[in-house]
């Protein structure tokens, strides 16, 4: 069983328009029932003085990825809390996919994980506390 229909175009829709994801260049590769995979490019504005991806776009895009695995179950939530190991680097110009998941649902707080991953390496995990602040209305 999948995600309903208006619930997937509604989230799908809706990370297209966000301000932020268009900032950073992160989409939607697919969302299934409490899972979320996330796509960017890494491009020369991601990276830091030493010409690395930026942490800060790695753990944008994870929490992208766990807020949207949230949002699949129909609901609006919030990050209360976020944690990232990072493992090893990203380079520039190359794809970096992030995979959420939601781990454990309760009556207003929700807990998820996130891989991310580029040229087949773990680059990332993350893990995090999300505040259910309403259902979505579609």
């Amino acid at each position: 069983m999948g995600v309903d229909k208006e619930l997937f175009e509604y989230v799908a829709e809706s990370v297209t328009q966000s301000p932020f994801y268009n900032l950073i260049g992160v989409s939607l590769i697919s969302l299934g029932p409490g899972s979320a995979e996330m796509i960017v490019t890494a491009g020369r504005q991601h990276t830091n003085p030493v010409d690395l991806v930026h942490g800060g776009l790695i753990m944008s895009i994870a929490d992208a990825a766990m807020a949207n695995s949230v949002r699949s179950m129909g609901v609006r939530p919030v990050t209360v809390d976020c944690s990232t190991s990072f493992l090893a680097s990203a380079e520039f110009g190359k794809d970096i996919i992030t995979r959420g998941k939601v781990i454990k649902r309760g009556k207003n707080l929700l807990f998820a994980e996130a891989d991310v991953w580029s040229e087949g390496i773990l680059i990332a995990t993350a893990k995090a506390t999300f505040f259910n602040i309403g259902d979505i209305k579609v």
